[in-house]
């Protein structure tokens, strides 16, 4: 099992860091998998400072964020009364999405994956194959790609790299009598027919399985754009069977995870100043009925305001906080230095806090959502972080909200990297070391890449842990 933290530090850059490789013996429960992650915990004298978990929609991790959620709200305040305390890993939704539409039409692709496994399996074939492809002038730099049927994307892969050399197949079994897996025009008809299908999956994919986890902002619009493209391939395809069957089983897993309002996408995206409320607005119609979107779009603005409301409560007792010291540190000083010295620079700040106190006719949340939404050019690399790190003193409340949102990870993809280390820690030479001795490998040279990454600023390393206010695990 590995737990992965992820929070933000001084200088608004992402961090990672694994905190546990832990070797978790049978039977795998809900109630054995939250003992095991609060054991963790605990270790690392946490608890009080976790506010969301992700995780794959395996049935025992569902039981076991119960079992947390409920420890959890004994120990302190959950985040956001906890919400948005469970979050479902984005990148396994859509994976089960894909594999059920393609179990669907597993013999469209058969001929097709079977020829290019021939092919692979053989230099010489490779070769007199890749000597016709020059024959019928096709010199792309591109070559076939056997798919792993468990990995949809591989078949995605597959799937567009054989249509480019179709007129190339029949030539070669004109040459091999051997090769009796050769496509019809049917089959390669309906293989460019999925292709369409899975473009916009494959997109999607390339935002979700980011080496370096996207900031949660970025997963609504991959969201609507796949609802879409199914909506509009279920009505062009009605009268094809073999897709209409795909899309719908594709629509059926959308609408058991996503059917439902996902509060954290959504508030993710109104905190990206290019989106706010309009992509709400815009895009909710798309994937929801009428009725329904128009309530959805309520809720999340009511969410929104909620949340906030919880910083503003946040910030008075901090504040009250710090104007019992300023008073303390007053009268010390009136009682230790010259009278009058100080005494007007300390009633100046209790005076000052005291203002601060007083509430603005408009709220920072109400002049953000008022303002344009931020236009930027399609060759800009814009960040959302950046960009609220820039807004820090014009947003002071809202900007701490945004931080601790925009970290939260919507997939598990940082936590699953660390199991392909594996083969490198556990090799031929070292395959009998204890668990706590991979742990301790892959915990330090988690850390070590961290420290000294070179997509990491070294500014803002300085005591990240002490800046982890709020953690985020999966």
């Amino acid at each position: 099992m590995c737990l992965t933290a992820h929070f933000m530090n001084s200088e608004w850059i992402l961090q990672k860091r694994i905190l546990n490789f832990y070797s978790l013996p049978p039977p795998y429960t809900g109630v054995s998998i939250a003992d095991a992650i609060f054991h963790c915990f605990s270790d690392w004298g946490i608890e009080s400072k976790v506010s969301t978990i992700t995780l794959d929609n395996a049935s025992s991790n569902d039981s076991a964020v119960r079992y947390l959620k409920y420890s959890f709200s004994r120990i302190s305040k959950l985040f956001f009364k906890g919400k948005i305390f469970h979050v479902r890993c984005c990148a396994h939704i859509l994976n089960l999405m894909v594999q059920d539409g393609l179990h669907e039409i597993k013999d469209v692709i058969q001929n097709i994956r079977e020829s290019v496994k021939y092919l692979k399996m053989s230099i010489s074939r490779l070769h007199n194959f890749a000597e016709i492809a020059k024959q019928v002038n096709i010199s792309v730099p591109r070559h076939l790609v056997l798919d792993v049927p468990t990995r949809w994307n591989s078949t995605y892969a597959m799937l567009e790299s054989a249509l480019i050399f179709r007129d190339v197949f029949p030539r070669y079994g004109d040459r091999d009598n051997n090769y009796v897996w050769l496509p019809s025009d049917l089959d390669w008809e309906k293989a460019e027919n999925v292709c369409k299908i899975l473009e916009v999956f494959h997109d999607a994919s390339n935002v979700f399985f980011g080496v370096s986890y996207p900031t949660s902002n970025l997963f609504l619009p991959e969201i609507w754009k796949v609802k879409q493209i199914l909506n509009k391939k279920s009505v062009e395809f009605a009268e094809t069977h073999y897709l209409k069957s795909m899309v719908d089983r594709m629509k059926s897993k959308f609408e058991k995870y996503w059917g439902q309002c996902n509060l954290l996408m959504s508030i993710a995206a109104v905190l990206d100043p290019r989106f706010k409320i309009k992509l709400i607005e815009f895009s909710f119609p798309k994937i929801y009925p009428a009725q329904e979107a128009d309530k959805n779009i309520r809720y999340v603005i009511d969410s929104l305001y909620e949340l906030y409301a919880e910083y503003v409560a946040s910030n008075a007792v901090s504040n009250d906080k710090d104007e019992d010291k300023v008073k303390g540190e007053a009268s010390n000083s009136v009682s230790t230095h010259i009278k009058g010295k100080t005494k007007g620079r300390s009633d100046f700040d209790i005076w000052a806090k005291q203002m601060d106190k007083v509430e603005p006719s408009k709220s920072d949340l109400d002049v953000y959502l008022e303002e344009g939404i931020y236009l930027c050019g399609n060759d800009e690399e814009f960040s959302a972080l950046n960009w609220w790190k820039n807004k820090t003193l014009q947003f002071k409340l809202l900007s701490k909200m945004a931080r601790d949102i925009l970290s939260i990870p919507v997939s598990t993809v940082a936590s699953e990297s660390a199991f392909s280390a594996g083969g490198r820690v556990l090799d031929q030479y070292r395959s009998s070391m204890k668990p706590e001795t991979v742990e301790a490998l892959i915990c330090t040279g988690d850390w070590l890449r961290s420290e000294y990454g070179l997509a990491i600023s070294e500014v803002g390393l300085q005591r990240d842990e002490e800046s982890m206010q709020e953690v985020h695990l999966e």
